[in-house]
């Protein structure tokens, strides 16, 4: 019995490692972001190639703990490069509806004040990686390709690791300087 449990769980420490593995790797650095155009949750029309020229940080959540905890980090991050050529955005990628997104977004610590989108059809979980790892936040630059991503790994989605990445990308002479 005390092989079979070992067994078990190097089966599953096997498993963890490839999901952890296939999750850091949907896109490589340097890839186009999928465009996408979506209806944020006070009815306006936003498009992801809108944001072309600024930095942009796209959060794609679900409805559960660890995206709350992931959306109250991204709240910071904007809060941190307002009046900055930073643009944070959030998208609801699981299909939910306006009326739930809402509900979910009133159990946050922190009142969301970036465009928050509804993905009624589920594009940009598909675009991005299937939903199969929930959160998923990607940095991209002002050219529109993709310079850092963590899928479904919220202690490397901090705020702070965040936005040192997001300052990498305002440096002057980094991908459209900083504006």
């Amino acid at each position: 019995m005390k092989h079979l449990n070992c067994v078990i769980v190097a089966v599953l420490m096997v498993g963890l490692l490839t999901a952890a593995a296939l999750a850091k790797s949907f896109f490589k650095v340097g890839d186009p972001a999928p465009n996408f155009t979506l209806e944020t949750l006070d009815g306006q029309t936003v498009s992801l190639a809108q944001y072309k020229g600024k930095v942009v940080v796209l959060g794609l959540f679900h409805i559960c703990e660890p995206c709350l905890i992931q959306g109250t980090e991204l709240q910071k991050v904007h809060e941190a490069f307002q009046g900055k050529n930073v643009q944070v955005l959030g998208v609801n990628s699981a299909g939910n509806s306006k009326e739930k997104v809402k509900e979910f977004l009133k159990e946050f610590p922190v009142k969301v004040s970036y465009p928050y989108m509804v993905d009624p059809k589920k594009e940009t979980d598909k675009l991005y990686g299937g939903g199969r790892f929930i959160p998923n936040v990607y940095i991209i630059d002002q050219d529109g390709k993709i310079r850092w991503q963590r899928v479904g790994t919220m202690e490397i989605g901090a705020a702070e690791v965040i936005k040192a990445e997001v300052e990498k990308l305002l440096a002057p002479g980094k991908s459209g300087g900083a504006l």
